[in-house]
């Protein structure tokens, strides 16, 4: 990378080369990606969400493409904790990667114990990202992310986790987005990543059916941009001094450019590695040909720009 662009990324107190990782859900447990991306290079993989024990997830059929995006239902699906610091982490590790681990729950409890399980992580595990977009059992199944005290009550229970930092990721289906991620960031989250899935259903005509096999899920990639767009800008304006993670149908540069515009930080890449594993690589490399084309010297010149 030329000495005259500086894409170094800052997420609370963690510093990263660059500002393009995955998105968690996206790029599996470990080092699935590896083939086709760098990633080392990446400034950081974001794993898929974790819980203390494991999960077998929903009943299929579990995803379905809609126009310019992807209904899912995945439900989580994951070996635990305990099973992914012993059988999946050591290969990603291995490949030069800083890696985020994405954890949830069903209670306060639930994360409480799975960050614990992640204290003895190695120091590859840079931050831990806490997926509040999940079922509450405790409040008639809905997500903690819907409620700005229990947010809250999650974070600090996730403090179990030590010294490595945590960042809160938010649903967007929510009335006031920045009252949530205002509590996120006052209970202990050193940064929000914004957004999760924005909830979705999908018809079979013929069959009169949902298409997925727990009904309703959630909408990713390009279509839901402009809402991510949205939710990062409102809560930067609300609090300049938070640091953001942007997310949301990013496909190519200009889309991270636009986040980061809006006061982002960072950027996470998901629904788009679906359709091509090496998107990642793509649009870092994209993004410093943009930077230069525009003469953009640092990362910094575009965080919050947006006039």
């Amino acid at each position: 990378m030329s000495a005259h662009l500086d894409l170094t990324a800052r997420i609370g107190s963690v510093v990263l080369p660059n500002p393009v990782m995955t998105a968690s859900g996206t790029a599996g447990h470990g080092a699935e990606l590896s083939r086709y991306v760098d990633l080392a290079g990446l400034g950081a993989v974001v794993v898929k969400s974790l819980s203390a024990e494991p999960w077998a997830g929903n009943p299929a059929p579990r995803v379905h493409e809609t126009t310019a995006g992807m209904l899912n239902s995945v439900g989580l699906q994951n070996p635990g904790v305990e099973a992914w610091l012993a059988d999946e982490l050591p290969d990603l590790v291995a490949t030069g990667a800083r890696v985020v681990a994405s954890i949830w729950g069903f209670t306060v409890e639930s994360y409480e114990k799975a960050a614990a399980m992640l204290a003895s992580a190695p120091p590859e595990v840079v931050a831990v990202e806490v997926n509040l977009s999940c079922p509450n059992v405790e409040s008639r199944r809905h997500m903690f992310a819907h409620s700005a005290t229990a947010t809250a009550e999650v974070v600090e229970a996730t403090a179990a986790v030590g010294a490595r930092p945590r960042w809160a990721k938010l649903s967007p289906n929510v009335t006031d987005l920045t009252e949530i991620a205002v509590a996120a960031l006052d209970a202990g989250a050193e940064a929000v990543t914004l957004i999760n899935t924005v909830m979705g259903l999908a018809l079979d005509p013929v069959t009169r059916k949902a298409r997925l096999g727990n009904f309703g899920g959630g909408l990713s990639g390009a279509a839901i941009h402009p809402v991510a767009v949205r939710a990062v800008n409102d809560v930067h304006q609300a609090r300049p001094d938070a640091t953001i993670v942007g997310v949301g149908g990013v496909t190519r540069a200009e889309d991270v450019v636009e986040l980061l515009l809006a006061g982002a930080s960072a950027v996470q890449v998901g629904t788009a590695t679906f359709r091509d594993p090496r998107a990642t690589g793509r649009i870092l490399r994209d993004l410093e040909t943009w930077c230069r084309r525009h003469k953009i010297r640092r990362l910094t010149d575009l965080i919050g720009a947006v006039q």
